[in-house]
């Protein structure tokens, strides 16, 4: 098993969902972490414990709000003054909204736009110097396959993840002679709160059992027929972090069961 001991890893929306799967992996590998997001103050204070138990290191806590990048900016530092440092960076905060376009909201626009593609800049900017000062560092940005294919009423979303696909290759060559690097993983779709949203509203708007609705989903997405799951994107991040994978830089690398084959 890859061991990334004394290694500090950040990872953004990670008090859920898939942040949640792969702050567990990074624990189980090792690392000290900050976990960020949004919950119930005790909920937290269980989480950090929880990982603290499997990394057997220090465990920090963020609230920032990533729309910001004074705040961005802010937890970096908290980060680095709490841990030591930022060796591992995951961008994995995000948000969705779905409309038509031409009744899309700007203010959905907006922000999904700044949780999803801008705080990446923003935290990738605040992390650099100090991995270019240690010749090391391992990002990793969370988008989607949805960062490679479309879907209809996804504008922003999809806009914001082709976006993380691009901001991924350009740091990549911007650190292709160092020991940085960065990647961007393409999840397909994994039974999240956010994914159970979108089943919750197809079964409204169809008339149709939550069940059947969840059926239909997969069944238009994945040839596989089965979700993926945030244990199995916590792995590949803990790979991409290891020094086998030292010479993996810019990729997009999809894990959707086959969605993006199509």
């Amino acid at each position: 098993m890859t061991t990334l001991k004394n290694k500090v890893a950040l990872v953004t929306g990670s008090t859920s969902g898939i942040g949640f799967g792969i702050a567990r992996s990074l624990a189980q590998a090792g690392t000290d972490l900050m976990i960020h997001g949004f919950g119930d103050a005790a909920e937290v204070d269980a989480q950090c414990r929880d990982l603290a138990a499997l990394s057997g290191g220090r465990v920090a806590y963020s609230a920032a709000d990533v729309t910001n990048p004074a705040a961005v900016r802010e937890m970096v530092a908290q980060c680095t003054d709490e841990l030591g440092a930022v060796d591992i960076l995951v961008n994995n905060a995000g948000i969705q909204y779905t409309c038509p376009i031409d009744t899309f909201p700007d203010d959905r626009w907006d922000a999904i736009l700044a949780t999803n593609l801008s705080a990446n800049f923003h935290a990738i900017k605040a992390v650099l110097p100090q991995m270019r000062a240690r010749d090391w560092g391992r990002i990793v940005n969370i988008a989607s396959a949805h960062a490679l294919v479309a879907s209809v009423t996804k504008s922003a979303y999809v806009a914001a993840k082709h976006g993380v696909i691009g901001l991924t290759k350009v740091v990549a060559l911007e650190t292709a002679r160092s020991g940085i690097t960065c990647n961007a993983i393409c999840p397909g779709m994994i039974l999240t709160p956010l994914v159970q949203k979108q089943i919750d509203d197809w079964a409204e708007r169809d008339h149709i059992s939550n069940d059947e609705a969840r059926s239909r989903m997969i069944a238009e997405k994945i040839p596989t027929g089965q979700f993926q799951t945030a244990a199995q994107i916590g792995a590949l991040v803990v790979f991409l972090c290891s020094e086998e994978a030292d010479q993996i830089r810019g990729a997009a690398m999809p894990v959707d069961g086959g969605w993006t084959v199509w």
